[in-house]
């Protein structure tokens, strides 16, 4: 039985990870922050949660983190904590650089002093490329890194400090570059489920107000939380350490979300979305479109879901639990 340790389990990707590991044989450990709201840190995991080894941690707290190392000794590492919403990284820079940056580099600098056989995942994002495109309009694992944000920046520190371990000290550490992917476990200040929660509340009270949305025009390359974790596990399987990009090749626009969802419920969304400036972020990154092609030769990996799917899916878990 081979031995998984999680941080950021509580979260979309984590709880799906921790799922997709039971299945496949694991023992399955990971860390959550505690905090007053007992059981919001736990709800995505009650499915699961006797079949979980869970203690309270953080990534900042090098005790609990070196503590579980030691104790643990885990075949796999996943590193999935983070501060993770783009537009907040602006009003709460430092809290995420230290999150996403020197979070990782414990974890990381952990695994190295107490069990420097155990193989590291570490979450990086598509935001690491920012403004950066490929001339043919993608963005790939060669392209070159200009984050527009402080989690894109965040983001660029634990990648290349991952890489310098993987060279430096012989670690097994591979990057995800993971693009955007969605779930109806996503949190509700996420675009996707703010416009399908918000869409459905316009469907049920039809007075109850506009959606209020920021750039309509963004473009961003949509999968499924579920096929992103199969993905991440398949890294940790190759036979050497690499980066990989994981994303599906296509693009909507925030625009193109909005009208979808509506009219799944048989709206118009122009007669009920108005755009509020309060919602731009203070530097736009207007595309994100990721070429996936190294880990589909590389490891056999594709998306199961398409983007109409995801949506239908969160539609649906939405509507259920309102009724």
């Amino acid at each position: 039985m081979k031995t998984a340790f999680i941080t950021g389990i509580a979260g979309q990707d984590g709880s799906y990870l921790a799922e997709y590991l039971l299945n496949l044989g694991y023992k399955v450990h990971g860390i959550i922050r505690r905090n007053s709201i007992t059981e919001h840190q736990r709800s995505r995991l009650e499915h699961i949660g006797k079949n979980v080894s869970l203690r309270y941690g953080d990534v900042l707290d090098v005790s609990t983190i070196d503590k579980a190392i030691k104790e643990i000794r885990p075949d796999e590492v996943y590193n999935l904590a983070a501060q993770s919403h783009v537009r907040i990284s602006y009003e709460i820079p430092q809290y995420t650089v230290q999150t996403n940056a020197i979070g990782a580099l414990n974890v990381f600098e952990s695994v190295r002093n107490f069990s420097p056989g155990s193989k590291i995942y570490q979450a990086s994002s598509s935001e690491m490329f920012g403004s950066s495109v490929d001339p043919d309009g993608m963005q790939r694992e060669s392209t070159p890194m200009h984050p527009v944000s402080p989690y894109g920046c965040s983001k660029v520190f634990a990648f290349n400090q991952l890489r310098n371990y993987r060279s430096a000290y012989s670690l097994f550490g591979s990057n995800g570059i993971l693009f955007n992917h969605e779930s109806p476990r996503r949190a509700s200040n996420f675009v996707t489920a703010k416009v399908i929660k918000n869409a459905i509340r316009i469907k049920c009270y039809p007075n109850s107000g506009p959606l209020e949305m920021g750039n309509l025009d963004s473009s961003r390359d949509w999968g499924h939380s579920s096929d992103y974790v199969r993905a991440m596990h398949l890294i940790l399987q190759h036979h050497t350490p690499d980066d990989f990009v994981v994303s599906t090749g296509e693009t909507r626009t925030v625009r193109d979300l909005c009208r979808i969802v509506f009219e799944l419920l048989g709206l118009n969304y122009e007669d009920h979305v108005v755009v509020n400036p309060k919602y731009f972020r203070p530097q736009e990154l207007p595309f994100l479109c990721g070429d996936c092609s190294k880990i589909k030769q590389a490891l056999g990996w594709k998306p199961d879901y398409s983007f109409e799917d995801l949506v239908q899916e969160m539609v649906k878990k939405y509507m259920d639990e309102m009724q």
